[in-house]
């Protein structure tokens, strides 16, 4: 029996974020000799290449959001929209990570009108018959995705380190199925993505009522059983709580076109490295020379 193949499916949007975030409070852009700024393009690209030394993938896609509009904003006109521009200096760096993702011969996955995470539950949903798929990203909401063949790990503090989820471990700590993550979000609601949920009902609560009934459509059949306060809450709610709950859904049938093949991963290539120092991206090639990947320190200097 042959080993199955390993798919790491990345959330560029994440990490490309986080990475940039963790850096521009301290004004560290790190601006190359051509002027453009790189903090976020390192960053993603350090996330990308601990991943992959701790996946060991087969087969990899990273998945980015195309366009500032969704299907999402059709549904809801104030989804995302208490979100700021994005800073001045990142906005040049959104197309050199893609650049620099193909670069890497990673396949970039973006679709118009669907978000990074609706191209990460389609590919992953189809591809989970096939591969082991395990999901790198910092948000939380990819947690509705775990299934057979499907891990999620969250970022934590610092490069490297994750918080992973299997369903028995994610059922084990929030005590709900990750398809019922879906109803806790519709109840709670997002205030980053901008909707709200039903008002009144955090994050606490929100669980207790999935745990206690299992379903939105459960709690709505016995809301007599809940106490008064509760009740009138969702009572007066129901049509945001019902558009919450399809803003809160990840999409995992978007016309997203994937197969295997494409996302064959046969390690860095020469022309990567040389992208990383033609761009004077210092950290990720410190990082490349001490992670070795497989080849000699003096091959990688060479190279560089």
């Amino acid at each position: 029996m042959t080993d199955r193949p390993k798919l790491l499916l990345v959330d560029g949007m994440a990490l490309l974020f986080r990475a940039f975030y963790a850096t521009a409070p301290t004004g560290q852009f790190m601006i190359n000799n051509q002027g453009l700024p790189t903090n976020g393009v390192q960053g993603f690209l350090r996330h990308l290449l601990l991943a992959i030394q701790s996946r060991n993938p087969t087969h990899i896609a990273v998945c980015w959001d195309m366009g500032k509009k969704t299907f999402r904003h059709q549904m809801f006109d104030g989804y995302k929209a208490n979100r700021a521009a994005p800073p001045v200096e990142m906005i040049p760096q959104f197309d050199l990570a893609k650049e620099m993702t193909t670069a890497f011969k990673i396949r970039n996955v973006g679709m118009a009108g669907f978000e990074a995470d609706d191209c990460i539950g389609t590919v992953a949903k189809n591809m989970q018959d096939d591969a082991d798929v395990s999901i790198i990203t910092g948000d939380r909401d990819l947690l509705q995705l775990l299934d057979y063949h499907i891990g999620v790990s969250l970022l934590q503090k610092g490069y490297g380190n994750y918080r992973s989820f299997t369903v028995e471990s994610f059922s084990e700590k929030f005590g709900v199925t990750p398809g019922q993550f879906i109803d806790v979000k519709a109840l709670m609601g997002d205030s980053s993505d901008g909707y709200p949920g039903v008002h009144g009902i955090g994050e606490k609560t929100a669980f207790k009522l999935v745990k206690e009934f299992g379903s939105i459509d459960s709690i709505l059949e016995h809301l007599d059983l809940l106490p008064n306060g509760q009740k009138k809450k969702i009572a007066s709610d129901l049509e945001m709580l019902r558009l919450s709950q399809k803003l809160a859904k990840i999409k995992c049938d978007a016309p997203v076109p994937f197969s295997l093949s494409d996302s064959f991963y046969g390690g860095i290539p020469e022309q990567f490295m040389k992208r990383i120092d033609a761009y004077g991206m210092k950290l990720v090639k410190s990082d490349l020379i001490q992670m070795r990947w497989n080849k000699p320190v003096n091959a990688i200097n060479e190279i560089f």
